[in-house]
């Protein structure tokens, strides 16, 4: 079997990032008067989250360093839910493979599992907080602001999320699951609001990226403005958010999936595949057959997200640690996202099983996009037919004209 000539480029987004970040944080401090509430001797929690947010340990230590300032004692609770295995020895793991480290951040990471019931929301659900958090004389909640993997709503991935099934740990986390969508997109924002009506909760810290993972905006928002504001600043992460370059493909290869990269392994948005019962489908972009080639190291064997796709590779497979998927997709609920799709030799196998199951396309006709995850986007690579219809615009340039695929001794292709 043929395979399709391929070329690599890069997509150009009209994007704006910040330039000097902890003068950002500063000034940020500054905005929600964080001397009046921050006094010398306080131990205040900063939350850390399992995704792979850019600049993150320059951020958190630029939060940490404003803290010290005011001569309190800054600390890191690992805001996850059930990642990491469900275990505190996990959850540091996470945050160590997100280069998040008591050096690198110079404040000490504590970690646990247990929590703290502080209230009940008026739809019943209990309210849980990190003993750690519980017992600390401030909390700073921060997040990434983003569209959601998983369902549409003006308030979806963010800092009220932070608060609720990050800080409230893997008990908040089976809470709100349980009752499927409705939970984390109608119950989750009323669960966040409570913990930032706790006496000892400072301020939240919003980050917003730009289409090429860069830091955009960062934003310390008063307990009483989170909800008004997080609703914005989506609206914002939508504008700036990246795409792939086309809507139609046969096969989309991902090199690399996993939770440092997207809480469901790879992005839904990105992908167009939500596979939660209950949620419509994207209309875009809309793919024949998706190829997971490899687990990323970060994410210590979570291969949530595996059910995506609709072929692997045996190299990922192996990586599987089924413990750590499994008590992450069982807790949410949404059981489709670990199932396990056909698993092949390697990626030549697995583009040839797609391709023979392309039907009607001849295989050097086939529209092939491939990317080394759903995070990074801006350079990839796309078969020649494509390659011909982007060429000439002037938002891609091209870095590789038409080649044939390069694969390395084990059938895998060679790394991007």
């Amino acid at each position: 079997m043929s395979f399709p000539k391929v070329a690599k480029i890069r997509q150009k987004f009209q994007a704006k990032s910040l330039e000097n970040i902890p003068a950002t944080i500063t000034e940020q401090f500054q905005q929600v008067k964080a001397l009046d509430k921050i006094k010398p001797g306080m131990e205040v929690a900063i939350t850390v989250g399992s995704r792979g947010i850019a600049n993150i340990p320059l951020i958190v230590k630029s939060v940490a360093d404003e803290i010290k300032k005011l001569g309190a004692t800054p600390f890191i609770i690992p805001a996850m839910g059930s990642h990491g295995g469900a275990t505190a020895e996990g959850q540091i793991e996470v945050l160590e493979g997100l280069g998040v480290t008591e050096k690198s951040t110079g404040c000490e990471i504590r970690s646990s599992m247990e929590v703290v019931e502080i209230d009940v929301t008026s739809a019943g659900i209990p309210v849980y907080l990190d003993k750690h958090a519980y017992h600390a004389d401030g909390i700073i909640i921060m997040g990434r602001v983003k569209p959601h993997t998983d369902f549409k709503k003006e308030i979806e991935s963010g800092v009220l999320k932070m608060a609720s099934i990050g800080i409230g740990k893997h008990k908040q986390a089976l809470a709100l699951h349980t009752y499927g969508i409705e939970g984390i997109r109608d119950m989750m924002p009323e669960v966040g609001k409570v913990v930032f009506k706790q006496p000892n909760t400072l301020f939240g810290v919003a980050i917003v990226e730009n289409a090429h993972e860069e830091t955009a905006i960062i934003e310390a928002i008063k307990p009483d403005r989170v909800e008004e504001r997080e609703k914005e600043l989506l609206v914002e992460a939508f504008k700036l958010m990246p795409s792939l370059p086309v809507d139609e493909m046969d096969i989309l290869v991902v090199d690399e999936i996993g939770k440092n990269y997207s809480g469901t392994g790879m992005d839904t948005n990105i992908i167009g595949r939500i596979r939660v019962l209950g949620v419509k489908e994207p209309a875009k972009p809309n793919i024949k057959y998706v190829i997971a080639s490899n687990l990323s190291e970060a994410c210590h064997g979570n291969a949530l997200g595996i059910g995506l796709s609709d072929l692997t590779t045996k190299r990922l497979f192996e990586k599987i640690d089924y413990k750590a998927m499994n008590e992450n997709v069982v807790t949410s609920t949404f059981l489709d996202r670990a199932k396990i799709p056909i698993v092949l030799d390697n990626d030549q196998e697995a583009l040839k099983a797609a391709l023979r199951a392309n039907w009607g396309v001849a295989s050097v006709e086939a529209r092939i996009v491939r990317i080394p995850n759903t995070l990074h986007i801006g350079e990839l690579f796309v078969s020649e037919v494509i390659f011909n219809e982007l060429k000439d615009k002037e938002n891609i340039e091209v870095l590789e004209d038409l080649h044939e695929m390069k694969f390395d001794d084990d059938g895998y292709f060679l790394p991007m």
